[in-house]
């Protein structure tokens, strides 16, 4: 009985602990910081870019050798939060007649 009750007491105080599966954890740093790991551990280079409002500059960072990539997001005070980062990225070329298309 001290066997069965011992063992359920471990399995649910795990269980207990255990992070959420679906947490996700967002990493934020000063902007330099952020862009030299992504850099010097990873070989990331910037990819891409863009204002999406007046708060918030977002960044695709890429390695196209390993296939790592990292997206970024800048707010104005030069603190940047990683809100995604995968592999098997793969870069599309874009077509040179699209230019003229306003967005």
């Amino acid at each position: 009985m001290f066997k069965r009750l011992f063992t359920a007491a471990i399995v649910f105080g795990i269980a207990a602990t255990a992070p959420p599966a679906m947490a996700q954890q967002v990493t934020c740093a000063l902007r330099d910081n952020v862009v030299q790991q992504l850099s010097g551990k990873y070989s990331e280079q910037l990819t891409g870019a863009g204002i999406q409002n007046s708060r918030r500059y977002i960044e695709v960072w890429a390695a196209p050798r390993t296939g790592t990539f990292t997206v970024l997001l800048t707010r104005p005070d030069g603190i940047s939060c990683i809100i995604a980062a995968g592999n098997n990225w793969h870069q599309k070329p874009l077509d040179a007649t699209a230019g003229d298309t306003p967005s």
